[in-house]
């Protein structure tokens, strides 16, 4: 029997808005039973400056979630608990490992409401963080969108955020539309599915101009030394100061000590959407294509380890498209369509126009301040050194030889240009596959920003990173990234 076309509103998803919540994120719950972790929300920057919200957070009541009510209700709990445990963790001078029952027990009941993991994942932060400031606008334009909460309240903070919100917004409307063009390519209805990917091919144009956005309101200084420690989780942050991790004491003292990955980009459900349904296969970093030619070969596994840091509708939903998903396998059965094969090797030409958009932000944000960071390590005497605030951003120790490796996934610079060469490997064309696989691939630092070089140009991935936040250690172990 042919698996049916998933029902969006089966997964929580909005024909409008995709991913982003149909209901507008609450900005304070209703029940006054839970001001005091509103309060706490509410004073974030200034706890943290005067270095009381450690003793705030112990003094606090451990509340019941028996009070929230709706869907929106938990979401909001979900949120600003997860930003009670991180800025508990590392709001002080050095790193937190326990985090109390009054922000543990709360919140691990709301992770097991929401099928998410004790950490502030993507959808904490972004998806269910956010208002617009008209409700008579639209939410995929940064001019009318704000943040609820930040750690750092600062605009560049709010401004990371809210370009990853109005990006999912833009994106909504795709959603529906594949979905369409799965049913359509069912019936051989070639010209539907032709408009369908027109429409999505303009539509990723469009997102990556959103993603470059970036650059006018937040500072890559401030992203990486203020804004960043802030959503580090608590996986392979030993030289951070968490060897083991983070525990959630739930009252009982049983509680094992657990390492998630911090908040990635990597955990928005939209860009995998793309990929799967345009047939994207992506292999382990540093696998070539004839590695995994045989039917069945595993897919990515830090991808798909990030879909456990989704919301569960939203990881089913996933589940379920890759069931159906059909129109690589359409297009390719009709490669003597001209509008159809022209269309579709659009659609991947932009995607991985948007990979290579991203690339060049990890540049900025990422490794060149990091190089700047380990420089600037080098220059403090041994005393200046041992007196800095210990967090992810001097976390690399002077005369340190080891590679700088993150959490959670690959390594960033293979697993980027790898990622992004694989995305036009689907090309139906000739001439379309010729320029997709064998044309500008690399990456060349030129004034400090990441330019297009050539696809044999080599890379020794010495700088790695993972998530939204780019959690760093010094460690043998492989890193990961932000998936934008």
């Amino acid at each position: 029997m042919i698996p049916a076309i998933p029902r969006l509103e089966d997964y929580d998803i909005s024909p409008q808005n995709g991913f982003l919540p149909s209901e507008l994120p609450l900005e304070i719950l209703p029940d006054a039973y839970y001001q005091p972790w509103e309060t706490v929300g509410r004073s974030f920057q200034s706890l943290i400056l005067a270095k009381r919200l450690r003793q705030i957070i112990d003094a606090l009541p451990v509340l019941s979630t028996e009070f929230l009510l709706t869907e929106a209700e938990w979401r909001r709990a979900y949120s600003i608990l997860g930003f009670m445990a991180h800025a508990y963790v590392w709001g002080g001078d050095r790193p937190a490992d326990i985090v109390p029952p009054s922000v543990s027990i709360p919140f691990l009941q709301t992770c097991k409401h929401l099928e998410l993991p004790p950490v502030a994942t993507y959808a904490g932060v972004c998806l269910w963080n956010w208002r617009p400031l008209f409700d008579d606008e639209q939410v995929d334009s940064l001019e009318n969108l704000a943040t609820h909460m930040t750690f750092t309240g600062s605009l560049d903070e709010s401004w990371f955020y809210l370009v990853s919100v109005a990006i999912e917004a833009r994106a909504g409307p795709i959603i529906p539309l594949m979905i369409q063009a799965i049913g359509a390519a069912r019936r051989n209805e070639s010209n539907v599915v032709v408009e369908c990917l027109r429409a999505f091919a303009e539509r990723l144009d469009e997102i990556g101009g959103l993603l470059e956005r970036m650059y006018e309101s937040c500072d890559p200084h401030v992203f990486y030394h203020r804004i960043r420690p802030f959503l580090a989780g608590g996986k392979n942050m030993a030289d951070a100061g968490l060897p083991n991790g983070v525990m959630f004491d739930d009252g009982t003292g049983e509680q094992p000590y657990v390492q998630f990955a911090g908040g990635s980009n990597a955990q928005s459900s939209v860009i995998q959407f793309f990929d799967i349904i345009l047939g994207v296969e992506h292999r382990q970093t540093g696998e070539k294509k004839s590695d995994s030619s045989a039917p069945g070969a595993p897919a990515h596994g830090f991808l798909l380890e990030m879909r456990k840091y989704m919301p569960g509708p939203h990881r089913r939903f996933l589940e379920q498209v890759e069931r159906v998903a059909n129109i690589r396998e359409y297009v390719t059965s009709r490669r003597h369509d001209r509008a159809l094969v022209t269309a579709y090797d659009a659609c991947l030409a932009m995607l991985r126009t948007l990979r290579d958009k991203h690339i060049q932000i990890v540049s900025r944000y990422i490794i060149i301040k990091s190089r700047e960071s380990r420089s600037d390590s080098r220059s403090l005497s041994p005393k200046e050194a041992s007196a800095q605030r210990l967090n992810l951003a001097n976390t690399v120790r002077r005369g340190s030889s080891k590679k700088l490796r993150g959490t959670g996934g690959t390594a960033l610079i293979p697993f980027l240009k790898q990622a992004r060469d694989e995305t036009g490997e689907p090309a139906i064309d000739a001439w379309a596959r010729r320029l997709l696989n064998n044309g500008p691939g690399g990456i060349v630092m030129q004034d400090g920003v990441a330019m297009l070089g050539k696809m044999n140009e080599n890379f020794t991935g010495e700088v790695e990173i993972v998530g939204l936040a780019g959690s760093w250690s010094v460690d043998d172990s492989e890193g990961g990234i932000c998936h934008w």
